[in-house]
């Protein structure tokens, strides 16, 4: 099992006892964590946005329903995968939840390794979408480290204009850009052109 499963949350919320208590030992079979809530308003009030994890959701319960709380998670700052838990007949509203951004849904009764599959698929969506996060994060970083001259020579680095093109924009001399350049490269920790401009693009997402 990968580290980071060990450290992840698997939320359920569902107001039937008996299938909380099912999917409980589910994962304590694995050894995967999970914090059962019986009701949406219990899950947001009990939640960590900030935890990996993924969130296990029924569609039908009183008050606020699966596909309300679904709606709501992003305003509330939650952004775990959504595996969408539905009844036979729910099956249109399961695809509908897909559209809403939903990670997945599996049908009542379900095959508890298909379940914990899509567990793990999902909790695996999260950790690469923290690592993502943490990545941007250290770049806008180094960003923001560059002198307001770096910035201008990296967005014409980006756009693709030579050293001697942008020394003639500039006003200043080539051998002038490369030692730019050099620092640009250095600050940011990046050992390419091409780097750079995966990194530059990848703040524009």
């Amino acid at each position: 099992m990968n580290e980071y499963v060990g450290q992840a949350i698997v939320y359920v919320v569902d107001d039937d006892e008996a299938m909380r208590d099912s999917i409980r030992w589910l994962l304590e079979s694995v050894n995967l964590n999970g914090r059962m809530f019986a009701s949406a308003n219990e899950f947001l009030e009990g939640a960590d946005p900030r935890r990996l994890g993924c969130i296990l959701l029924d569609v039908r319960m009183p008050g606020m329903s699966g596909m309300e709380l679904l709606d709501n998670l992003k305003a509330h700052g939650i952004f775990q995968p959504v595996i969408i838990i539905t009844g036979h007949g729910d099956v249109p509203m399961a695809v509908r939840a897909l559209k809403h951004g939903a990670f997945d849904f599996i049908q009542k009764p379900f095959n508890g390794q298909d379940l914990l599959d899509r567990v793990h698929a999902a909790i695996k969506l999260d950790h690469e979408k923290h690592q993502q996060h943490r990545y941007k994060e250290t770049l806008r970083t180094h960003f923001e480290a560059l002198t307001p001259r770096e910035k201008e020579i990296m967005e014409l680095v980006v756009a693709g204009d030579s050293s001697k093109v942008i020394g003639q924009k500039l006003g200043i001399s080539h051998r002038t850009v490369d030692i730019h350049r050099g620092n640009i490269m250095r600050k940011l920790n990046i050992a390419s052109v091409a780097e750079l401009v995966q990194g530059r693009l990848a703040l524009q997402d």
